[in-house]
């Protein structure tokens, strides 16, 4: 087991490894910008590194500075969250090339399923539904040609999408030039990769999903469903697990499906396989999301199961430590995330937080890096 892990990450899910990492006799590294240095992940942590300014690009998306960090505190693993660099092959590369372990996929797998046309394709040769809808576009003239074929309306799509950006519902072909430009500069500006492509539009479609747990030896397990259908601008607000439209028929589709899926591209870790599901209960593989989710708490109360102690463990070198029949769903959880914004526009709204007081009782769990006086700042999602 690691010695010292290094969290490429801040807030609360910065918290939340640490406090796996405590649990296990792990100890912690927290890396931080200069707007970040009164955060809770800071002060919790066994060590702490500034990395730089308050905007990402110079602190926690700056691969040289947080693997330097890592060396000079000798850290054995470097866990990156979600967000930031969490699904960035790059770094998943430079983290084993520079001797840390890093806790995630391979730089390969993260390729292949961040690709969301590769990712399509994988889930289609694995037996997994798949929306109709294209390869990477090559003009606005083929993009007109396959939204003929599959009917409007459609969604054009980020190929290297991701938390709610890059994506735009086609009505009808006079919507198409300008709709392709804006997801173009969108996806281009967003992910540095302008490539996109199109689906189908599931009208009325709830967002499923199921988390999956596989270690090293070819071992695969599902730990259930969570609906994630509650959204605004395509960002999930609301989650719930198990959901209360999957049936145990659907529920046994969607979990083996998932499974099919990760044996074929041997997936290493903790995974997401998103699928869209009609009114009529056909489901559709969106996407494969390579890392802990925000989500995870739900399932981690209805399961018992710690999913960044798993994570750990088989990053580790261990097998998962559970067999399918080992895992009982027992109960509901319902996830509710709580944003910095203005209640009446939504835009964003940083600022100091004068009056705190986290809700406890029998079966409530807060995750946060909240604190009374702590100051939100602005460089970050609200």
């Amino acid at each position: 087991m690691f010695k010292k892990i290094l969290i490429a990450n801040r807030g609360e899910i910065a918290i939340r490894i640490i406090r796996a990492c405590n649990e296990m006799g792990i100890k912690t590294v927290a890396v931080y910008s200069k707007a970040d240095k009164n955060s809770l992940h800071v002060k919790f942590a066994d060590e702490a590194i500034c990395i730089g300014e308050g905007p990402a690009v110079e602190s926690y998306l700056n691969i040289p500075r947080i693997i330097a960090a890592g060396e000079i505190t000798n850290a054995d693993a470097i866990h990156p969250g979600y967000g930031f660099l969490a699904e960035n092959a790059k770094f998943s590369k430079i983290c084993k090339e520079n001797g840390f372990t890093f806790i995630g996929p391979d730089a390969e797998i993260i390729d292949l399923m961040g690709d969301k046309v590769n990712a399509r394709n994988s889930a289609k040769d694995a037996g997994v539904p798949i929306i109709p809808g294209s390869n990477t576009l090559s003009s606005v003239e083929e993009f007109l040609e396959i939204a003929e074929q599959i009917g409007y309306p459609v969604m054009l799509k980020a190929v290297a999408g991701g938390g709610g950006k890059g994506m735009r519902v086609i009505k009808n072909a006079n919507e198409a030039e300008k709709g392709f430009n804006i997801i173009q500069n969108e996806a281009g500006m967003a992910f540095n990769n302008s490539e996109i492509y199109v689906e189908k539009f599931v009208e009325n479609g709830r967002h499923i999903e199921v988390q999956i747990l596989s270690d090293k030896f070819g071992n695969h397990l599902h730990l259930g469903e969570r609906e994630c259908s509650i959204q605004r601008s395509n960002q999930k607000l609301i989650e719930e697990s198990p959901s209360l439209f999957v049936d145990d028929n659907l529920r046994d589709e969607l979990t083996s499906k998932s499974l099919q899926l990760a044996k074929k591209v041997n997936y290493v870790g903790a995974g997401t396989i998103e699928y869209l599901v009609d009114d009529d209960k056909n489901f559709y593989f969106i996407e494969m999301n390579t890392r802990i989710q925000v989500e995870h708490p739900v399932t981690e109360m209805i399961t018992g199961i710690d999913i960044v102690r798993q994570q750990l463990l088989i990053a580790s070198g261990e097998k998962v430590g559970y067999q399918q029949d080992q895992v009982e769903i027992r109960g509901h959880a319902i996830e509710c995330r709580i944003n910095a914004e203005n209640s009446k526009t939504f835009i964003p709204c940083p600022g100091t937080i004068h009056q705190f007081h986290a809700p406890g009782g029998p079966g409530v769990r807060m995750d946060t890096h909240m604190y009374n006086g702590y100051k939100v700042p602005p460089n970050y999602d609200s």
